[in-house]
Parts: C-alpha cells; structure tokens; sequence
C-alpha cells in the first residue's frame, strides 16, 4: 500500500458515510478486510477498503441485510460470475420492499380513517369519548374476565 492512499478511520467513515464502530463491526464480522496497522497500531485503509466499505453502505442504503450483504460481496468478488445471482437478490430485496410498502398504506388508510371519524364524531370532546383512544384502549370487561382473573 502507498502511503499517500492510507486513509485512517476517521476520515475514512467521513468518505462512506459510516460511522467509526460500523466500520471496526464490518471488520469484525468479515465483510470488510482486516485493516492494515500502522507501526503504533493505527489502522489504516486502501482505495480498495473504501470501494468495499462505499459498496456495502450503499447495499445497507437500500436495505439489504448483513446476509444479503455478504452474498453480493461473494459475487462481487466471484471473477468470471454472471450477474444473474445479484439480479436475483435485487428482486428478491425489492419484492420485500413492495411488501412493505404494501402494508404501510394499509397502516396510512387505518389511520386516515381513524382521523377522519375524530373529526366528524368527537373533535374538540371530552378525551374519554374519542373515536381514536376507544380504539386502542380495551373494552372494560367484568373483574372474571379480565387477564390472569382466577376461573370460578
């Protein structure tokens, strides 16, 4: 390694966007290489060290998992590989975020709705009378049946 492409870790996670103990965590785990040590045991990193760590930021940008991460990275590094097995995991990823997604507008129109009945039924009440708090508060229930009630 030259030693004008040595980069320390500070400035290093200041380049990728990571933070100092994500970086030691991706060197502990594998998915980033053991840094080279200085004589006084500072680590120090390559060009190549900033590659692999901005490839891995951008892959946890888009949601991939530490797994996930390490699969692509093991394509990445597969000389001669298609890239059939990395589109695979893209769709994968992006069929889990479609799922999301789906189930975040039915969360939005739940709580569009409960919005919406407040302000047409009870808007400016009294709080024990709001649409939204009966909603989430249990309906009271006689002493035998509540939770951990001893049977009769």
């Amino acid at each position: 390694m030259r030693f004008g492409n040595e980069l320390k870790i500070g400035p290093l996670a200041q380049r990728t966007g990571c933070s100092v103990p994500t970086i030691r965590y991706y060197e502990q785990i594998g998915l980033l290489p053991a840094a080279a040590r200085r004589a006084g045991g500072h680590r120090v990193y390559g060009d190549a060290d900033l590659r692999r760590l901005t490839f891995i930021r951008r892959c946890r940008d888009l949601g991939f998992t530490i797994e996930q991460i390490r699969e692509i990275a093991a394509l990445a590094d597969a000389v001669g590989q298609d890239c059939i097995a990395a589109r695979d995991l893209a769709r994968r990823r992006l069929d889990d975020l479609r799922r999301t997604l789906k189930e975040l507008h039915a969360l939005e129109r739940s709580l569009k709705r409960l919005i919406e009945d407040c302000n047409v039924q009870c808007a400016g009440g009294p709080a024990e009378k709001c649409v939204i708090l009966a909603d989430w508060t249990p309906a009271k229930q006689p002493a035998c049946c509540r939770p951990g009630a001893q049977a009769r």
